[in-house]
């Protein structure tokens, strides 16, 4: 296993680390003990974010993508989103419909990649998928920051938070749909 897919694999453990954490802190006392083992859970889905990045990168500067690397990849986004999303509609920080459309995208996309792979063609991320992914990630960081305490709880009850991820939500979409208009050769009858 090469190091690309080293550090593909430990997103996947940081993650579930994550979650584990995410479903632990409530029970841990005192209140500054559970401060800061939230920070450390930030930290760790937040450099599990970052792995995202780099794996890819040291992959294409080495030369070193592999068939196991092409699959376990989109895997580890797909396991990283599920859970960071997951976590904001557990923590109640997030309407359920929100999680619901991020999600349903990420699986879309990777369907129609996979139909493309079949037929022997890859699709890129495009501009408005890499977008998304930063306004996603952006987002996860805020939900994070409120989950944590630096940013007050009550802000999820207010207009503005509910404007950001209603445009977090449009803009997944939106990206969504780039996708399938630019391949519908891929999936139209013939």
């Amino acid at each position: 296993m090469n190091l690309a897919n080293k550090i593909t694999v430990t997103r996947i453990i940081m993650v579930f680390i994550f979650l584990v954490i995410c479903n632990i802190d409530e029970y841990i006392r005192p209140a500054n003990v559970q401060y800061w083992w939230r920070v450390i859970g930030l930290i760790f889905i937040m450099i599990a974010a970052l792995t995202d990045i780099l794996d890819g990168y040291i992959a294409r500067k080495y030369n070193i993508v592999t068939d196991f690397g092409k699959l376990i990849d989109p895997l580890a986004d797909k396991i990283f989103m599920v859970t960071a999303f997951i976590m904001l509609v557990n923590k109640q920080f997030l309407p359920g419909w929100v999680a619901v459309v991020v999600l349903s995208r990420e699986f879309l996309v990777t369907g129609l990649r996979l139909l493309a792979a079949n037929k022997g063609i890859v699709i890129p991320a495009d501009m408005t998928g890499k977008i998304k992914t930063l306004a996603q990630m952006v987002f996860l960081g805020v939900g994070g920051s409120i989950w944590v305490g630096w940013i007050p709880e009550h802000a999820t009850d207010s207009i503005l938070w509910k404007i950001y991820y209603s445009l977090t939500a449009a803009l997944t979409v939106y990206s969504g749909l780039i996708y399938f208009i630019k391949n519908y050769h891929l999936y139209k009858e013939k």
